[in-house]
């Protein structure tokens, strides 16, 4: 986005003939305090060359973020870690088919149901829109739930061409207490890093969204991680006592509570 009038969004604005600080001044301003595409500049009518090429190059970066893959091995989580996949025999089939993302490969459920991990947490990893964030992002979320739920933690899920309701498919599988679905949010043109975590109590197949909490924009431009994990872990404790998540659960924490704050 550009100033309105036809001069550079970087050249001095000043203050106007009324004293006041121009349009352009206070448009390039807004760039202190956001990441978003503001005060480009013009160039006749379009974008200065720089504008130009930085936008490209973000919307490959997007792009290459969805088509990324997710690396269980190189996540180095340590502990009950188990892989599964979605029915989306392949990364166009997932984009293409979002409802077989959302359901379990059956052989992977059997394998879930022959260890069941009953009253504990899921932890499920999913590769979501954007692997690498996962990638990024999720060895720290694991420790800091880990280290903020205790024995409650159960085992990490890596799933693949995977959608949120998935995680309801690996809860049930487990007879777990509560999933929680760390999964790659769809990257934008500032942020192609970016997970969020889905808190379902009780899971099992036909949950809707309705029924779970989101914690998201989780990054290091965005939630902390430490913040994300105390969220979720207050979340999960008031679940458990109400007995539900969702619409019936409403983030009351203090934001004071925060480790962040």
């Amino acid at each position: 986005m550009s100033p309105p009038d036809g001069r550079r969004a970087d050249s001095p604005g000043g203050l106007n003939r009324s004293g006041q600080p121009s349009e352009v001044s206070r448009w390039s301003d807004l760039r202190r305090f956001t990441a978003a595409r503001v005060a480009l500049g013009r160039a006749g009518n379009g974008l200065p060359t720089a504008a130009h090429l930085d936008f490209q190059e973000a919307h490959a970066r997007a792009r290459d973020a969805v088509w990324s893959a997710l690396d269980a091995a190189a996540l180095g989580i340590e502990g009950d870690v188990r892989q599964v996949a979605s029915e989306a025999a392949d990364r166009r089939t997932y984009l293409l088919r979002p409802d077989l993302g959302r359901r379990l490969r059956e052989a992977d459920r059997a394998a879930l149901a022959a260890r069941p991990a009953p009253g504990k947490l899921a932890l499920v990893l999913a590769d979501g829109l954007c692997p690498a964030g996962v990638q990024a992002q999720a060895p720290a979320l694991v420790a800091a739930l880990r280290a903020a739920l205790g024995g409650f933690a159960g085992p990490v899920v890596v799933a693949s061409q995977a959608r949120v309701a998935l995680g309801d498919d690996v809860g049930e599988a487990l007879g777990a207490a509560a999933a929680v679905v760390i999964i790659g949010e769809r990257p934008g043109l500032s942020a192609q890093d970016s997970v969020g975590l889905y808190v379902t109590w009780a899971p099992r197949r036909g949950r809707t969204d309705a029924e779970r909490n989101c914690i998201s924009n989780v990054r290091p431009g965005g939630l902390s991680v430490a913040d994300a994990a105390a969220k979720a872990a207050w979340l999960l404790g008031r679940a458990r006592a109400l007995g539900a998540t969702g619409v019936a659960l409403k983030d009351e924490m203090p934001a004071g509570a925060l480790p962040g704050a």
